[in-house]
């Protein structure tokens, strides 16, 4: 008999198998009914299906497909530096520091020149990325 207990005990492991056919006459015969039904879609005898793109003569895939990957760097895409989470985390992070660091040696002041620099910077910096869209 076994007693309640607060953690759970490991069970055995399970083996499954589910066994994978391969028919090559099956394959073929698929083969060749996608090839006729393209055709005869291309010669108008046969009407084209939900999610057919005529002009790129393929199947429109669903909008989730690559969607996880668009902004990443792996396939060639530079993204700018603005836009790294880690650069604005390091920034985060050095500006609390300063305020720790200023607070400590220099007292309340210091947090009152820190944020009048911080936003100066930061009305700079809207002012360039707003010319930058303006000449575009």
């Amino acid at each position: 008999m076994k007693l309640p207990s607060l953690f759970k005990t490991a069970n055995h492991a399970r083996f499954e198998i589910k066994p994978r056919f391969y028919d090559p006459i099956k394959e073929e015969i698929e083969q060749r009914t996608a090839r006729i039904k393209k055709e005869l879609q291309a010669e108008g005898k046969l009407p084209y299906e939900e999610g057919y793109d005529e002009a790129n003569d393929s199947y429109r895939g669903s909008a989730i497909r690559g969607a996880f990957s668009q902004g990443s760097q792996i396939k060639g895409k530079m993204t700018s530096p603005l836009t790294n989470t880690g650069i604005f985390r390091l920034l985060i992070f050095l500006v609390l520091m300063g305020l720790i660091f200023g607070y400590v040696f220099y007292g309340p002041q210091a947090i009152y020149y820190l944020i009048y620099i911080s936003g100066g910077l930061l009305i700079t910096f809207l002012l360039f990325k707003l010319m930058g869209k303006l000449k575009k």
